[in-house]
Formats: structure tokens, sequence, C-alpha cells
């Protein structure tokens, strides 16, 4: 499948004027905790201005102020309030997890919490240190939802088994089926590639530019606002096209800069949305 304005022409629709926030999608991030409170922000910057409708961030408390301070469109609360995380991961559409969680106790209770709970029909993005806690489960103990992965290839070995010069097509797509059916991976690379069963999509775009901290948490944050408006259309294209985009306002952006900043992408997305969805 060939990636490019096309396709994203195909997923990117022009916004029914009939229509509220609720139509685009109610996302809930959880990450952030100390000392990565940066992450989950970048996360929440991106996919706000992706286009998701309702954005609620379960992070740590102390992180709440900063949050607001760049992002006064997302609601937020502390992670540790069980029966509040509870509610909004039931009232999520897509649900990611990861960005600056690390891999305390905390952290491996929150991923048990949104795994016990989450529903076969809920998007579950995760990201960042949440895939090394996932690579230490049971994939057989792993629930039936709309499963996307979005590892490095450090973290795609610790997942799949093969080191970073056996990550080849067919051995990521072997390593792919040991998960449930229908899940997406966005193996994250300087080749970065978007498989689903058969499915791979190699991405043209991209440079060494985006070499930077919070690049992928803000590629997270587009992916899980992509997966919000418009998974009814297809989840594969949702998250390819979501994924070409970040890199492609990267490029354009590296026309003047040495270096492409996370924050400086996610401001570029709504305007990049408008064009391509005209």
């Amino acid at each position: 499948m060939k990636v490019d304005g096309d396709l994203a022409r195909q997923v990117i629709r022009p916004r029914l004027r009939e229509s509220h926030k609720g139509s685009y999608g109610r996302v809930l991030l959880i990450g952030g905790l100390y000392p990565y409170g940066g992450a989950i922000i970048m996360a929440a910057i991106a996919c706000v201005n992706s286009g998701a409708g309702l954005v609620t961030v379960a992070t740590d408390r102390d992180n709440i102020t900063a949050l607001h301070a760049h992002l006064p469109e997302a609601m937020a609360f502390d992670f540790g309030e069980r029966d509040r995380l509870l509610d909004n991961l039931r009232a999520a559409n897509v649900v990611l997890i990861g960005s600056g969680l690390g891999e305390s106790d905390a952290a491996r209770q929150v991923l048990d919490l949104v795994l016990a709970n989450i529903r076969p029909d809920q998007n579950l993005v995760v990201d960042g240190s949440a895939l090394n806690l996932l690579a230490k489960k049971n994939k057989k103990d792993l629930p039936d939802c709309h499963l996307t992965l979005t590892p490095h290839q450090k973290e795609w070995e610790r997942l799949s088994g093969f080191r970073i010069p056996e990550q080849t097509v067919s051995n990521t797509q072997k390593a792919l089926g040991e998960f449930q059916a229908g899940t997406i991976l966005v193996a994250k690379s300087h080749k970065t590639a978007v498989y689903q069963g058969e499915k791979v999509a190699h991405l043209e775009v991209g440079g060494p530019y985006q070499a930077t901290g919070g690049m992928g948490d803000t590629l997270a944050g587009m992916i899980t606002g992509f997966l919000a408006q418009f998974a009814s259309i297809d989840r594969y294209k949702a998250v390819t096209v979501a994924t070409w985009l970040h890199s492609a306002i990267a490029d354009d952006l590296a026309k003047n800069a040495y270096v492409v900043l996370p924050t400086h992408i996610s401001k570029a997305i709504p305007s990049w949305m408008k064009k391509l969805s005209i």
C-alpha cells in the first residue's frame, strides 16, 4: 500500500456541520508519572491538535498544573483515583497508555487495571514503557480489544524475541501473529513500517531531524486522535496515515530547521489536516 497524501485524503474527511465534540471521540491518555511528566503532555497536545473531541489525561497529580498550562483543552485527574480511572476508561473510545508511564509498581498496577477492564469494542494504544511491561506478560492473557502497538526497535525486540538485525518483514509478521487477530504494529525506526496481519506499509518520509525526546509520544498522541475520529473508516489506514503525517510534517519543517521539535509538529497538524480534507 502506498502511503501518501492520496491515502490521507481517504481517511481525513471534512467535518459534518451537524456534529459536536462527542462526534470526534472520547480519549483517555494514561502516563506521565514522575519524572516523565512531559511525555504525556506532548501526547495530549498531539491528540487534541489531531482533532479528538474529548481528551482526558490520567497522570501524576503534580503534573496536572503543567499539563493545563500547556493544554487547557484537556481534562486531567490523578491516575491513583481508581474509581475515576475506571469511569473514564469505560467511557473512552480510545485509550493510550505508556507515554512517560515508567516501570514502577504503580505503573504495573495501572496497566493491569486497564488490561483487566478494556472492552472488545475499544481501541487500546500501547506505547513507551507500557510496551516493556507488556513484554513480561503472556500474550495469551492479553484482553480482546482493538490493539495497536507502537514500539521502537529495542521495545519490539523485547516483545517479539527478535534481535534488531533479525527484525525482517517475515519475522515481524510471525511475531505479530502471536498477538490477537487485527493487532496493528507501528514498527518505529529510520524506516518505519506499519503492519496488520499480512499487510505492511513502508513509509518513505522522515529523517534524523526527528531524533529528539518526545517524538514517539507525539506520534502516539496523533495515532490515538486519528483512531478516535477515523477508526470507523479503517483502523489500519487511520494508524498508517497518522504515522505518515507525523513524518511528512517533520520533513516540511526540516527545510528550515536543523532539528524538528515534537511540539512544533503538533502545532502544524490542524492546518495539514484541513488541506488534506479538502
